[in-house]
């Protein structure tokens, strides 16, 4: 696919919360990473406002486990509670991933260099990321390195379908639906031999508006360009 990458990531833990597990102040994973995490770790390699980051899909690699920890969270007032996190335990991803432009930005069309930005992704993900990797929660330290999608054994390789019921798919914001709110997405997905296909965030049909938001502006005074970005890095080496 144009503009993609592929690759691995993997870490000890993994926390991606189902939001009805924390009225009571405790968390429980979902079974597999959400269409928001993933995005996030794409945008943990490389971000820019320019870009927006779609995933295309996943594979399970290992088996799904998890295990429970007590912890101490702070409270608003102060001091400290006990809660029971549950974590999913040893987890490994591969995924797959592209960017495209974000047309709702046209005041970004001088940033539009679509080889250099792909160059700069793919540099970044041999380099382990240009920010922190984390796997749903920041005590979640993951780490990502490139693979060829789809090769190596995988503990779900013909296992057939597994329903994973009704599931956060992500957070539309304002700079990519041009409309002024905060909204998240739902979808029922199918994990089946251990791959999850994603659909795009406009084809989820089940949209519920949080909250009013506008979008950060961005121009060439507050962002560089993939232009002079990879001069750098070509000076750089």
């Amino acid at each position: 696919m144009r503009n993609s990458i592929e690759f691995e990531v993997y870490g000890n833990y993994a926390l991606f919360t189902d939001p009805l597990t924390k009225m009571g102040g405790e968390k429980l994973s979902y079974q597999v990473p959400t269409y928001q995490a993933l995005k996030g770790i794409v945008e943990s390699i490389y971000w820019k406002p320019t870009l927006l980051m779609v995933v295309d899909e996943i594979r399970v690699l290992k088996p799904i486990r998890m295990e429970s920890k007590g912890i101490r969270p702070s409270e608003y007032g102060g001091g400290n509670t006990l809660a029971n996190y549950t974590y999913l335990k040893d987890v490994r991803y591969q995924v797959r991933a592209h960017f495209v432009f974000n047309l709702h930005r046209p005041e970004l069309t001088f940033d539009r260099n679509e080889n250099k930005h792909h160059n700069i992704l793919k540099r970044a993900l041999n380099a382990g990321g240009r920010r922190d990797i984390f796997l749903g929660t920041r005590e979640c330290q993951a780490y990502v390195e490139p693979c060829v999608f789809g090769e190596g054994e995988g503990f779900y390789d013909n296992y057939g379908d597994i329903h994973l019921g009704t599931m956060v798919h992500g957070i539309n914001y304002p700079d990519e639906t041009a409309r002024n709110q905060l909204e998240v997405r739902l979808w029922n997905p199918v994990m089946k031999d251990g791959l999850i296909q994603f659909i795009r965030p406009e084809e989820c049909i089940q949209v519920r508006v949080i909250s009013d938001m506008e979008s950060k502006q961005f121009d060439d005074r507050n962002v560089e360009s993939a232009d002079n970005l990879f001069n750098q890095l070509e000076r750089g080496r």
